[in-house]
């Protein structure tokens, strides 16, 4: 029996010193930094990673709360992987584990960004680091068209969800729609089609009323087992709010409120509360807002800042640090632009990553208490429906931006549409593309393997390109 660790951090009202049956937190502590060590592929990869360990081989957490919280980190803005991280670790252990959990997720791909981002504003121009990139893109897309058939076979259960998707991806991508009112109105239509058990919604009533026998022999922290209450939130709130915000203060008092870096902190914070759905759909937004609204970067820089975060470890929405970074690097005002690289870089992580521990030291407590409530898990599954849409918004942009070299956005009416020119398509980038899209469909070498192999056939192009 070992204790949960302490000492607790504000944000519990009372210490969590209950002992716990499920397993000590130094034994917890390795499993996810081998988590952490084994986070590459995007959410996808590392939920995957994070159910084989903690469900399938340490027998931690029950499957069906495991799909929980899954459930309950999809319905939150930002990186749906970390949050999960979160959660399962205080549902372990407690808040402190729940806090070494998440920052362990994010901290190789932190080091790993930010180190990839100095090599790229130095040397992006030489041909070896122009090599590696253009095979990446390629690849990338056909990861996130991996992603994209993965979360359908598992989202796409009935009619009603895969009409959902469809009427996602038109409010996006041609009707640019604000993402959150299309997250809420698929709530809303999950709940009232799942009162009259429409297009394949409603079926978990029959297995709500079970929802805690599954979780026989997996026993809770302290602090999960503990009923929430206001004066728990209300501290909670007084605690990870003002931590959030105050690096920006700082830097606002400092630069100034028209700075990059204050202005990046800015919008990468209000990003946190707004973009829903996990890393690919925040992208999109990203994408829209960084590249076309502030003009931080340009779409091929994007696509290289995704295809850096594929190769690295930790969440796919570590893209956006790299955004930070070169946005900073580009407006620089009185800073030099290596220190404001650096910051903007690092208060887009802290604006981007801390919130996921007040999204879930504020919800997760009551979640647990709403586990039996159809009208919820309705709700979760038509937002996953509609984050499917997304994923294909996100798919079609990218794949328009990486095989041709000219694309060019007409308005008519309330529709926005992208034309790309046809003679200025790529087609070894095309080849590289369909290449991946088999190696990840038809093999087993895996996305690290094929993101190699598609490093390997970009840089032979280069070369015949530069030798002929």
């Amino acid at each position: 029996m070992i204790a949960s660790p302490s000492p607790t951090p504000a944000g519990d009202a009372t210490l969590e010193r209950t002992p716990i049956a499920a397993a000590p937190f130094s034994a917890a502590l390795r499993v996810w930094a081998r988590v952490a060590a084994l986070s590459f592929g995007g959410p996808a990869g590392q939920i995957a990673v994070m159910h084989r360990i903690l469900v399938e081989e340490k027998r931690w957490v029950s499957e069906e709360r495991f799909l929980h919280a899954l459930n309950f980190c999809m319905l939150l803005p930002g990186p749906e992987a970390q949050q999960l991280a979160i959660y399962l670790s205080w549902l372990l252990h407690g808040t402190a584990a729940g806090i070494v959990a998440g920052t362990l997720f994010v901290l190789p791909g932190l080091l790993s960004i930010l180190a990839l981002s100095l090599v790229y504003v130095g040397w992006q121009d030489t041909a070896i680091v122009a090599a590696i990139f253009y095979g990446l893109k390629p690849a990338v897309l056909a990861v996130v068209l991996a992603a994209l058939v993965r979360l359908g076979k598992r989202a796409l259960d009935g009619s009603a969800k895969r009409v959902l998707a469809g009427i996602a991806f038109v409010a996006i991508f041609f009707l640019e729609l604000p993402y959150p009112l299309v997250i809420a109105g698929s709530a809303v239509v999950g709940w009232l089609l799942g009162r009259f058990s429409i297009g394949g919604f409603g079926r978990r009533a029959a297995d709500a009323s079970g929802a805690t026998t599954a979780d026989a022999g997996h026993p809770t922290s302290a602090a999960a087992s503990r009923a929430p209450s206001w004066g728990r939130a209300l501290g909670v709130v007084a605690i990870w709010l003002p931590l959030w915000w105050a690096p920006v203060l700082l830097l606002w008092l400092w630069l100034g409120g028209n700075h990059a870096v204050v202005r990046e902190g800015v919008f990468f914070g209000q990003t946190a509360v707004v973009t829903f759905g996990g890393a690919y759909a925040v992208l999109a937004y990203v994408a829209q807002r960084a590249v076309e609204d502030f003009g931080w970067l340009s779409p091929r820089e994007m696509l290289d800042g995704l295809g850096m975060a594929e190769t690295t470890p930790g969440p796919l929405i570590m893209v956006v640090q790299f955004v930070g970074f070169l946005g900073a690097w580009r407006y620089p005002g009185s800073l030099s632009p290596l220190a404001a690289a650096l910051l903007g870089s690092l208060v887009t992580a802290w604006v981007t990553f801390t919130p996921c521990f007040l999204w879930i030291f504020l919800g997760a407590p009551y979640v647990e208490r709403l586990r039996a409530r159809r009208g919820l898990a309705d709700a979760l599954a038509a937002i996953t429906a509609a984050v499917v849409g997304v994923i294909l918004q996100l798919a079609v942009w990218f794949a328009l931006h990486t095989l041709f070299g000219t694309v060019r956005e007409l308005h008519v009416g309330a529709m926005r549409l992208f034309v790309p020119e046809l003679g200025t398509l790529d087609p070894f980038a095309l080849a590289i593309a369909a290449g991946s899209c088999w190696l990840l469909f038809r093999t087993r070498l895996g996305m690290l393997g094929t993101l190699i192999a598609a490093v390997a056939a970009g840089a032979a192009v280069q070369l015949l390109r530069h030798l002929g």
